[in-house]
């Protein structure tokens, strides 16, 4: 029982804080309302959870063998972070048409959790934390994810209902332009200390070379 209410209490705390895919989230619901948005939140949520199944069964292992691995995919990953934040930014020039623009589907936000530096940092977290070595390890990962897959829902829900209440209230175009400046911005910080982390990395890499 408290083993379960640990791994509750971890993925309530990392799923419903601000991080990239909660900022996609709110921006498509303001931008493009909840129905649209939908696929994406549900991509999210069920790509975050197989994310956790690979890692748990073995793909974390590969970065142990090939560590310059987990540094491409971190450059991958920050390179497609500022594209998004470019996007939302000049997004915000002009009105957009609901019904010409296409927001990010099922399988952006599924496929966008391996490349996103907060996700890498959640799973790799999850699967040390919450698992061990023996005869149970694979049903841990199964009911980690799980409990991620459920507990997701609502709380990047949340956010979807938050850009969904803002789409009401931001009616002039000017307010929801400023909104996407500021979750363009919020979007670029986040990405910057997985940045200086490169940056450190690359620098420690050349002073061995």
């Amino acid at each position: 029982m408290e083993y379960m209410l640990a791994v509750i209490l971890f993925a309530i705390s990392t799923s419903i804080t601000p991080g990239p895919n909660n900022i996609m989230v709110m921006t498509s619901a303001l931008n493009f309302g909840v129905k649209k948005t939908l696929p994406l939140l549900v991509g999210i949520c069920a790509g975050f959870s197989v994310m956790l199944l690979v890692i748990g069964f073995g793909f974390g292992q590969v970065f142990t063998a090939f560590p310059s691995l987990h540094l491409i995919i971190k450059c991958v990953g920050v390179a497609y972070l500022l594209y998004l934040a470019w996007a939302i930014a000049k997004s915000a020039s002009a009105p957009i048409d609901t019904d010409k623009a296409k927001p990010l589907t099922f399988m952006n936000g599924a496929l966008f959790q391996w490349v996103n530096a907060k996700a890498w940092v959640v799973a790799t977290g999850a699967i040390a934390a919450f698992t061990s070595i023996g005869d149970g390890y694979y049903t841990q990962n199964v009911i980690i994810a799980l409990v991620f897959f459920i507990a997701a829902f609502p709380c990047v829900g949340t956010w979807l209902l938050c850009g969904s209440a803002l789409k009401r209230v931001l009616t002039r175009d000017k307010y929801r332009t400023l909104f996407n400046y500021v979750m363009a911005t919020l979007l670029v910080l986040s990405v910057l200390p997985v940045a200086l982390e490169i940056i450190e990395q690359v620098q420690v890499a050349k002073l061995w070379a």
